[in-house]
């Protein structure tokens, strides 16, 4: 018996169809010529059978086949960050371990026009942005508490992950927080910030904190210009220690909003390190100019700033 070509379309559902077929080759197979016209209609019409199930009974849209439901890009796609937490929807992203993740330097400039938020027990935020810091370089660093490489109990959370806290006294009565970074005992002091939030919280704990001029209020602008005025402000103290700050219920970095301009950076000398030889002059505090809140100006490093932009912007002509 003579076989039916690989690839026709096999027996004619419609009893009036002849097929025409012609031997080809000398295998026997048969070639198969179009169906006549009834085989097409039929086709037909079962097409357009199909087509009007996918049409919606009430408004006569077309919706999508199976096959079509799968063509193009996702109707919604994830955030793809990878140094950001997840937030709540209209909050701004936490940010993560992985910012935290670079040299001191580096994050010390980073830290510019973040948002450090503290969360009081009562639920209360209070929220600054960071407008000042100081970069400490670890054992090179004749100013730093790990100089030499020096580990003690106290400044253990210079030498843990990066953004670990290290939160410490002076004077026996203030505290100071810093950040660690990348390097082995290398760490960023928060100096200054501008209130954003919870501005009377942090004049009651100003108040409740501060040594003399009991009776004068204090203005916006002395609530958070200093490392330890900031700690007063935030309710910041010696149990804040080796946390982290990635991850901490109680206070947390935000990443700020954009600016409208990338604002000026001064590159000026650390504040109180006078000890510390040719590293008390070395660059390593970093404010925002034109800034009210910061702690110290430093108006000589401000005209080296402006001198180095405008040689910038020479050169770029």
């Amino acid at each position: 018996m003579l076989g039916t070509r690989p690839g026709s379309h096999g027996p004619c559902p419609e009893p009036t169809c002849r097929r025409r077929d012609r031997p080809v080759g000398p295998r026997g197979y048969f070639r198969t010529a179009l169906p006549p016209l009834s085989c097409t209609m039929g086709q037909k019409k079962q097409r357009a059978s199909d087509a009007k199930r996918h049409q919606s009974p009430s408004d006569g849209t077309q919706t999508p086949s199976p096959k079509e439901l799968h063509l193009g890009p996702p109707t919604t796609l994830g955030p793809t960050r990878s140094i950001y937490f997840s937030s709540p929807e209209g909050r701004p992203a936490r940010l993560g371990s992985a910012f935290f993740d670079q040299p001191a330097v580096s994050l010390a400039r980073a830290f510019l026009g973040q948002i450090l938020v503290r969360r009081l027990d009562d639920g209360t935020e209070l929220r600054g942005r960071i407008v000042e810091t100081e970069a400490y370089l670890g054992p090179e660093d004749e100013a730093a508490h790990s100089r030499g490489g020096r580990q003690t109990p106290r400044n253990r959370g210079m030498f843990m992950k990066p953004g670990t806290l290290y939160v410490y006294l002076i004077y026996g009565m203030y505290f100071c927080m810093n950040v660690s970074s990348q390097g082995d005992g290398a760490c960023v002091l928060l100096r200054a910030l501008e209130p954003l939030g919870g501005l009377e919280a942090m004049r009651q704990l100003r108040h409740a904190l501060r040594k003399g001029a009991a009776g004068r209020a204090l203005k916006d602008r002395e609530l958070c210009n200093g490392p330890s005025k900031l700690c007063q402000a935030l309710a910041i103290d010696r149990s804040f220690d080796q946390r982290d700050l990635a991850r901490d219920e109680s206070v947390w970095l935000e990443q700020g909003p954009p600016a409208p301009s990338e604002p000026a950076v001064v590159a000026a000398a650390r504040v109180g390190i006078g000890q510390a030889g040719e590293w008390a002059q070395k660059p390593l505090r970093f404010y925002v100019q034109g800034s009210p809140w910061v702690s110290v100006v430093d108006r000589a490093a401000e005209r080296d700033t402006q001198a180095g932009a405008r040689a910038c912007s020479h050169k770029d002509f």
